[in-house]
């Protein structure tokens, strides 16, 4: 039986501007910038101000494919080594998570791990998301963090502080290369 939250059902959306703001919060954590950075955060508002509903939500979208993305490499990963993803991956981010209670609020973190959750169960995040309503604005910070800390945890066990953002840019080039190939490979 199909499940309404199936990912093939989700919209990637835009993920690679998704990415390009969980690299730049790597960056700033990996650089000792850990506090608030008026500069980065005056430019990511700019940026996310600018952007119509349909690309807003775009990007929520795209948010919610990198947490996919990154607990489908992490589940293979602890697979590999007979380990449960979730019963590992879980209880360090539902901590990260109460660790950080200037930008995540208490009442999201149920919704942020269940959104962990659901992708560790092959689920689509955004589509178990839409269940319940609209995004709201006290689960913008947390959605970030969520990418941010499961991006973090992939680098950590790779001990290579480039390794996600390179998993999800090389997946975009390889869906690139294979939709220039099917268009090429098109009659029509």
């Amino acid at each position: 039986m199909s499940s309404p939250c199936d990912p093939r059902r989700a919209p990637a959306g835009d993920v690679g501007a998704a990415v390009m703001i969980v690299d730049s919060r790597l960056k700033a954590v990996y650089d000792g910038r850990t506090g608030t950075d008026v500069e980065h955060q005056q430019l990511i508002d700019h940026f996310t101000s600018s952007l119509t509903a349909q690309e807003a939500h775009d990007l929520l979208d795209g948010m919610c494919t990198l947490i996919f993305m990154y607990m489908k490499w992490l589940r293979m990963a602890h697979e590999q080594h007979d380990k449960d993803v979730l019963a590992t991956v879980v209880p360090n981010f539902v901590h990260s998570l109460r660790m950080m209670h200037r930008s995540v609020r208490p009442e999201v973190i149920p919704t942020m791990t269940g959104m962990l959750v659901a992708a560790g169960l092959d689920l689509s995040p955004s589509l178990w998301r839409r269940q319940f309503g609209e995004w709201t604005r006290d689960e913008m910070n947390p959605l970030e963090a969520t990418a941010l800390l499961l991006a973090e945890h992939i680098n950590r066990l790779t001990e290579d502080q480039d390794f996600a953002t390179r998993l999800i840019t090389e997946a975009l080039s390889s869906s690139e290369e294979s939709a220039r190939r099917d268009t090429d490979e098109d009659p029509e």
